[in-house]
């Protein structure tokens, strides 16, 4: 769907009032981060797709962050002490590449764990005597620590990717079977109530938009246990979830009750129907945090569906409105950015996953990040945060498949690579800090060369614009009475900085 360009009705001021100066910042392929310096014009010399002026406002833009997963705490650890701390300083510190000051943790295991694991695989623990974070503390809680050496803020936000397999109708982690996993294949009819002949585990490793509507085919049960006592113990073990990493010094902001709602998968997940979301959320898991929990937000999601009907099924009820903070999107959700934001303009927006990519980790996959970068912010996402952040080989998972990292290390020479899609986020987020606000996107009708216009708290304007074709790109970008006549290399990231 087309989306209108972003734009504002340039004042007239005197072209004293502008700045002049312009730093820029050029990553291809073959060169990484060159520095060069212009000047605005007077004049476009290239069509405006773009224009700001004083009174333009946007979206104000909250973090970055990464996810804290067993794969990137074991591809790290194939790293010296130097490189472990070269990775965190380039990522987390404030003077660092990236700059990022979130992350994101699952409770319960999540697809890039070792292996499927809870914190209360005990039938029937609903008092939580054995709810425990113990294989946290051995891999993922290390990993958040060594971020927080640079980030001393860290700030984290929670969503499971499966409940306990007692708390499931199916008894197990996954949705779907396969070969990857050890579901039983006679409960495949679970999922829509029928023969169970529709179920497509491999489904999940599509990449992109998926042809069309996603998921084909929606869920027609709950596969959490829809029963009081059970719901009441899950709203339970997200506070005892909370309280524990509190206790190891990582504090819990934010929760979502379900990472992809909408993947029917082979790895662990869990369906949930827009009636059995509206329960859990309303009914259990707000008041409980509410009562426990004041602190944390609760936010829904994480959305990754297009179905637009379905998400406004959910998102439409005014109880879970006046519940939730924000809402979580990922993957296909991006679609109806546009018209969610229009019709929740109350509500804040994150990207809750960027896209995971396929273990290419080459220039077309940062290509990609780089556009999804400008088009979920240049949408009004205010929060966005990576999925992996270091992987080793070709990030493959234990159920079977690859997905890309900020930061590629060789299994057998121990060394390591930064990415492209590593340099992707580096154009933005090395400038784009908490208080910058988005004032103008030239993207959708633009997808080869989207541009992103950003204004930060200092008064700085930050234009980031992508060029993924084989030609340079010539286009401008209007600021006030002067332009930004841009002249992009072919297939390259540019920033540029206004003084």
């Amino acid at each position: 769907m087309k989306t209108k360009i972003f734009t504002t009705i340039a004042l007239v001021l005197s072209s004293s009032t502008w700045a002049q100066k312009v730093t820029t910042f050029t990553t291809t392929k073959t060169s990484s981060w060159v520095k060069a310096k212009t000047v605005l014009s007077a004049k476009a010399e290239n069509k405006v797709v773009a224009e700001v002026n004083a009174l333009s406002s946007g979206t104000k833009f909250v973090a970055f962050g990464t996810t804290f997963n067993e794969l990137d705490w074991d591809a790290f650890n194939l790293l010296s002490r130097k490189e472990q701390d070269e990775v965190m300083f380039n990522i987390f510190d404030p003077q660092g590449d990236l700059k990022f000051t979130h992350g994101r943790v699952s409770m319960n295991a999540n697809d890039y764990a070792r292996e499927w694991y809870s914190c209360s695989e005990v039938n029937g623990d609903f008092s939580l005597k054995y709810f425990n974070i113990e294989h946290d503390k051995r891999n993922i809680i290390p990993l958040a620590h060594a971020a927080q050496k640079y980030q001393p803020n860290l700030q984290l936000f929670m969503s499971p990717w499966s409940p306990p397999t007692w708390m499931k109708i199916n008894n197990d982690y996954p949705v779907s079977p396969n070969k990857t996993n050890k579901m039983d294949p006679r409960q495949s009819y679970l999922l829509y109530m029928d023969d169970g002949k529709q179920v497509d585990a491999d489904e999940m490793k599509l990449f992109g938009d998926r042809n069309g509507v996603f998921p084909r085919r929606l869920a027609t049960q709950d596969f959490f246990i829809q029963d009081p006592r059970y719901l009441q113990c899950y709203a339970n073990m997200f506070c005892r979830f909370i309280e524990l990493y509190k206790e190891e010094g990582l504090p819990i902001t934010k929760v979502m009750y379900q990472n992809e709602a909408y993947s029917y998968t082979p790895y662990p997940g869990c369906a949930w129907t827009a009636e059995g979301t509206l329960r859990f959320n309303n009914e259990y898991l707000a008041p409980t945090l509410a009562k426990k929990h004041p602190e944390v937000e609760l936010w829904i999601g994480t959305f990754n569906t297009n179905r637009l009907d379905y998400v406004e099924k959910i998102l439409d009820n005014k109880t879970l409105q006046a519940n939730v903070k924000g809402i979580g999107t990922q993957w296909e959700c991006r679609n109806n950015l546009p018209q969610m934001r229009q019709r929740y303009p109350n509500h804040r927006f994150m990207v809750s996953e960027s896209e995971c990519g396929n273990g290419s980790m080459d220039w077309k996959a940062g290509e990609h990040t780089f556009f999804l970068l400008s088009d979920n912010l240049g949408n009004g996402c205010d929060e966005y945060y990576n999925w992996n952040f270091i992987l080793k080989d070709n990030g493959i998972s234990p159920w079977g498949w690859t997905q890309n990292a900020l930061i590629q290390v060789d299994s057998k020479t121990r060394k390591m690579r930064y990415t492209a899609e590593y340099y992707a986020y580096k154009h933005f987020s090395h400038f784009v800090k908490e208080g910058t606000e988005m004032l103008a996107y030239a993207g959708r009708d633009y997808s080869k060369t989207p541009v992103v216009v950003f204004k930060t708290k200092t008064g700085q304007y930050i234009v980031t614009a992508g060029n993924f074709t084989d030609k340079p790109a010539k286009l401008t970008v209007k600021i006030g009475k002067k332009y930004l006549n841009i002249q992009s290399l072919p297939h390259s990231f540019l920033t540029n900085v206004i003084e």
